[in-house]
């Protein structure tokens, strides 16, 4: 297997939309997720990809900013690997690459959410030196 990583164009970020339709929890339509995207790519908002040859097989959006806390950082958000590319250590050299890619840009941490009930990204990323650092908290209006 041939994988790239690398960032996507914005103009082709609809491509992402079939993997983050899988990993999203909330079930928003494919209509909705494509608006969404749109609005997101004109914002500190890069999506990383994986190709395999010249299939889409992961995801990984990027959004920069600079937090009191911490400085200038990246938050990796909706990050999702296809099933049949999983626990081959493809989601390492995903991160190795991004990790690399965010320094370039001056990034000096990085940080995401996953939902509570997902236990197997919770172990991957322990397992990648995260720490939790509080609770994300969501209210609708």
């Amino acid at each position: 297997m041939s994988f790239q990583f690398k960032i996507l164009e914005k103009s082709q970020i609809n491509d992402v939309v079939p993997l983050v339709q899988k990993l999203n929890e909330f079930k928003l339509s494919e209509a909705l997720l494509k608006e969404r995207f749109a609005e997101m790519v004109t914002q500190n908002y890069e999506c990383a990809v994986i190709y395999d040859n010249e299939q889409l097989v992961g995801v990984s959006g990027l959004w920069f900013c600079t937090r009191h806390y911490v400085g200038k950082t990246v938050e990796i958000d909706h990050v999702y690997i296809e099933d049949d590319y999983r626990g081959k250590g493809l989601g390492k050299q995903f991160l190795n690459w991004i990790y690399a890619y965010v320094k370039t840009k001056g990034c000096t941490t990085v940080e995401l959410n996953t939902y509570v009930q997902n236990y197997p990204s919770h172990k991957f990323y322990y397992n990648e030196g995260f720490e939790i650092l509080g609770y994300h908290f969501l209210k609708k209006f």
